[in-house]
């Protein structure tokens, strides 16, 4: 509780807390259009295959004749007649067919351009198209494990820096892509900036706020990543050439960039890191913008080291990720959130990166699942403060999982019912996110904080910075539950019947 006694001492919520965390939790608002941005920079138009050079496509008939039909009566996107076809209204069907060899023609309508348009990228070489997102989510991955140990190591305020300048420059190079392997390297490395900002976001405002302040920050940020959601529905209905958004939504995290080096990084990571003049220093700051000059100027390197004495006690000894397997406590937590982060990460983006399969218009699904957020992080702002995490951890993944199970059993043709189930469970994703993150900042110990109905409740509970900390509190619980225990055996002992 030291910590946290100094922050209220030196104005708790005060005016540099509202000033860095509205600076940080800003970006937030383009995470979603990153994540999600595939869904338009890669939507597949309306296509077919493109009759051979001499064919006079002006002429109807001549198109026509070369294309077969489906059994809705429209031209197939994959196959075109090897000679022209004769016969009212449409070819007959009854040719030779074979893959498209002179290429598709796009419906350019709705979508002008898009990388599916550019690099063909349908029939045989669809698969390609995932492998782009794939290879994004992959970078997410290799981002939260490169950068949330660098922010161990360095600190967070050097490695959020650095994601913001890799986000603006990767993002910028993909939009101006020569070929899809170029784009599909830059954006595996935009992805792992982005998870590297995630990360390092939700640590850096967590660390320097109050106990009673943290739900209220997490939900905060839930929200903001809830309107960028509404703003990429926005951007890209006005803003459909692939190119141009992607560089949209890229070139602001330039300004995010110089903005950061601003930042004040955590003293409370300076003081688990042993650097008792830096963790005094920014302290010192952080009360002369608060208004607090006065506590600011008592304190002193002696103050600091009886109210800090365990962390300079045991941050000398740096952590490591190893930590996660050789603590038994860490090990428990490690693999509970990790079940946590790939359930609830596999069925969100399941959800959030297929919104064409909805039948739909994209930009109206978006606003849609961008709108459930609202009431849904809301309860689950209001449980979390009021119950706890853990409940509403288990009932946002358990309504979540039954309304995607109930989905994959009705038929395709009640494209209404299946819309309504996937944004109610798309709601309570989103509200599981919420919660996960603010677990994973509050259950990990200071120096490996960013690392990714048996996870420990944390409500009221301060952030642990050691790793012996964790071991405390969870022996803390068992002998609780041992002397409850005890109790509850006392009475039925006392009215059990002596033995002769």
């Amino acid at each position: 509780m030291a910590f946290n006694d100094l922050l209220l001492q030196l104005g708790g919520v005060g005016r540099f807390q509202k000033i860095q965390i509205t600076l940080v939790i800003l970006p937030v608002i383009l995470l979603a259009s990153h994540n999600t941005l595939q869904n338009f920079t890669a939507a597949i138009p309306t296509h077919h295959c493109r009759p051979p050079a001499n064919t006079n496509l002006s002429e109807d008939g001549d198109a026509e004749a070369w294309l077969p039909r489906d059994g809705q009566g429209r031209p197939e996107s994959c196959l075109l007649f090897t000679s022209p076809q004769r016969g009212p209204p449409f070819p007959n069907g009854t040719g030779a067919t074979e893959p498209c060899p002179h290429g598709w023609i796009y419906d350019n309508s709705t979508f002008p351009s898009t990388i599916v348009t550019e690099w063909d990228l349908v029939c045989s070489h669809r698969a390609l198209r995932q492998l782009a997102q794939s290879l994004y989510m992959l970078g997410v991955l290799l981002g939260a494990m490169v950068f949330g140990c660098l922010a161990d190591r360095l600190g967070r305020r050097k490695v959020l820096i650095f994601n913001y300048l890799q986000t603006a420059v990767s993002g910028t190079c993909a939009a101006f892509a020569p070929n899809f392997p170029v784009y599909c390297a830059f954006r595996l490395l935009s992805g792992m900036s982005i998870a590297g900002v995630v990360l390092n976001c939700m640590t850096l405002n967590v660390e320097w706020m109050p106990i009673h302040t943290r739900a209220c920050v997490g939900t905060l940020t839930g929200y903001v990543y809830s309107l960028g959601q509404f703003l990429l529905a926005g951007v890209a209905y006005a803003v459909p050439h692939w190119r141009y958004l992607q560089l949209l939504v890229s070139v602001p995290f330039y300004a995010f960039f110089i903005y950061s080096w601003f930042f004040i990084e955590s003293a409370r990571w300076h003081a688990s890191s042993g650097r008792l003049d830096l963790t005094l220093r920014n302290l010192k700051r952080v009360a002369w913008i608060n208004g607090k000059r006065e506590e600011g100027a008592n304190l002193s390197m002696e103050a600091l080291q009886a109210s800090l004495q365990k962390e300079l006690t045991t941050g000398k000894s740096q952590a490591s990720a190893l930590e996660l397997l050789r603590c038994p406590a860490l090990r428990r937590l490690f693999l509970c959130l990790s079940m946590l982060w790939f359930a609830t990460s596999f069925a969100y983006y399941g959800l959030v990166m297929d919104l064409q399969g909805f039948g739909v218009s994209i930009y109206l699904i978006q606003v849609i699942f961008g709108a459930v957020d609202l009431p849904a992080k809301l309860v689950s702002f209001l449980v979390i403060n009021n119950v706890g995490r853990r409940p509403a951890q288990m009932a946002s993944l358990l309504l979540a999982g039954i309304c995607i199970l109930i989905n994959g059993v009705i038929p395709q043709d009640k494209s209404i019912v299946r819309t309504s189930l996937a944004v109610l469970g798309k709601g309570c994703l989103a509200s599981s996110f919420n919660c996960v993150f603010l677990y994973t900042g509050e259950v990990y110990p200071t120096m490996i904080r960013t690392a990714v109905a048996l996870l420990p409740e944390t409500l009221g509970q301060p952030l642990p910075d050691t790793v012996q900390d964790l071991e405390n509190r969870r022996r803390g619980n068992t002998r609780k539950q041992q002397e409850e225990l005890q109790k509850q055996m006392v009475p039925l002992q006392a009215s059990a019947p002596a033995k002769n």
